[in-house]
């Protein structure tokens, strides 16, 4: 019997059934996974190397992989594991101490204790889980383990690099298996192990946990995600290939990834803010973005939000200002008029300002720009998951208006520009 079974039963039924267990056996039950899992959640059955759980967010997939990792574990399939995030830090906090993580499951005697200094998990039996990060591939060259924990995999940063070194070094034991837990994206690595017919897939949606979340959370995120494109990748957990009839794909944004950032010539915040502060109001896109001495552009931060009013976002524009230490804020000001810069300067009134007005369509401006990034002279310092979904799905018809995509245009269109273009005024 698993919990969905139980849980169908009438009420008489199934504390009948709980009164008769053992206290020892009540024990048991809580910590025993098999009973608690769905279908989506249980190690395929049959002989396989790769387990590939795509999910939305909320679906349970990062606790399916600590439970299998728990179960190799315990049951001596596993000594030597690694586990993989997109940093040290997503690594540990996640994987390691949330929630769903190895720390948090079974009973306190069979917990792993995790050693700050070597990042790695020592487990009661002798067995060894090793922290790795996807931003540092070079970590994975040397050590070999006979399991592994992939998680998010759909958004590692070098994300081909590292896979490629964890899999050398995935080479102890007689059968040695891993598990990906990952959000879906159209990323090169998430599509290469979906078409490779020796990876076991399952899917789950964020909908299949709903007993285990907040009501607040599907009452507010489902509510305003819910059927757009973003949603069906972070709810649905579905795949979302390339609209043919966008100025970006996901393909020309994968080559922007640069593991660093050069010196930088001159650096300006892009600024689209919302036309209103209510609860269906527009993001407000901010967007920094630098330009280095061979003219190459590299995409700095996204600290875009929705739903703020006027002093919030505008604080959000200084704070931005200040973090990545900028020469100027462009504003977009066709919907607030003076009223933009009148926020801006009563909120920091050391931000030098540029009014920008659009006098064409969002596509004609976006066209220019795309066009820098098929030249392969845009970068981007990291993933910016929210902006780049943007970028992938503006086919300049319909829809919300993409704030972050005008923020991103107007920063850029600034740096080629220059301080002398008359059309833009210094206030």
């Amino acid at each position: 019997m698993h919990a969905a079974c139980l849980a169908s039963l009438p009420k008489p039924t199934v504390q009948a059934f709980l009164d008769s267990l053992s206290g020892r056996e009540l024990v048991f039950l809580a910590h025993d996974w098999r009973f608690w899992a769905r279908p989506s959640q249980r190690e395929p059955e049959g002989s396989w190397t790769t387990w590939l759980i795509l999910g939305g967010r909320g679906a349970g997939k990062t606790r399916a992989g600590a439970e299998w990792v728990r179960e190799q574990v315990l049951c001596g399939n596993a000594g030597r594991l690694a586990l993989i995030g997109e940093s040290y830090a997503e690594a540990r906090e996640v994987m390691v101490e949330g929630v769903a993580g190895l720390r948090a499951l079974g009973p306190s005697d069979e917990r792993p204790r995790y050693e700050t200094t070597r990042r790695r998990l020592l487990w009661p039996n002798g067995a060894v889980a090793t922290l790795f990060s996807a931003s540092d591939p070079e970590g994975l060259r040397g050590p070999q383990f006979d399991a592994a924990w992939s998680d998010e995999a759909g958004k590692w940063p070098d994300a081909e690099a590292a896979w490629a070194m964890l899999q050398f070094g995935l080479r102890l034991g007689e059968h040695p298996r891993q598990v990906v837990t990952t959000t879906p994206r159209a990323v090169p690595l998430i599509k290469k192990l979906l078409a490779d017919d020796a990876v076991r897939v399952t899917r789950a949606t964020t909908y299949d946990n709903r007993a285990n979340l907040a009501d607040a959370f599907f009452s507010t995120v489902i509510k305003t995600y819910e059927g757009t494109r973003l949603g069906r990748q972070e709810l649905d957990g579905e795949l979302l290939e390339d609209d043919p009839d966008a100025l970006w794909s996901r393909s020309v944004i994968e080559k922007t990834r640069c593991g660093a950032v050069p010196e930088l010539v001159r650096t300006v915040v892009g600024v689209d803010p919302p036309a209103t502060s209510g609860a269906g109001a527009d993001e407000c896109g901010i967007v920094v973005v630098g330009i280095a001495a061979d003219g190459r552009f590299y995409v700095l931060g996204d600290r875009s939000r929705g739903r703020l009013k006027p002093a919030d976002w505008a604080r959000r524009v200084a704070d931005a200002y200040d973090m990545f230490e900028a020469d100027r804020v462009v504003a977009e000001v066709n919907q607030g008029g003076e009223m933009v810069t009148a926020v801006l300067q009563q909120v920091a009134p050391h931000l030098p300002i540029r009014q920008v007005r659009a006098t064409r369509g969002k596509w004609v401006r976006a066209e220019p720009i795309a066009a820098l990034y098929e030249q392969g002279r845009v970068r981007h310092a990291k993933p910016f998951a929210e902006l780049e979904d943007q970028l992938c799905n503006f086919t300049g018809t319909g829809g919300k208006s993409p704030d972050r995509l005008d923020a991103l245009v107007w920063a850029i269109t600034d740096l080629m520009r220059g301080a002398g273009n008359p059309t833009i005024r210094r206030l």
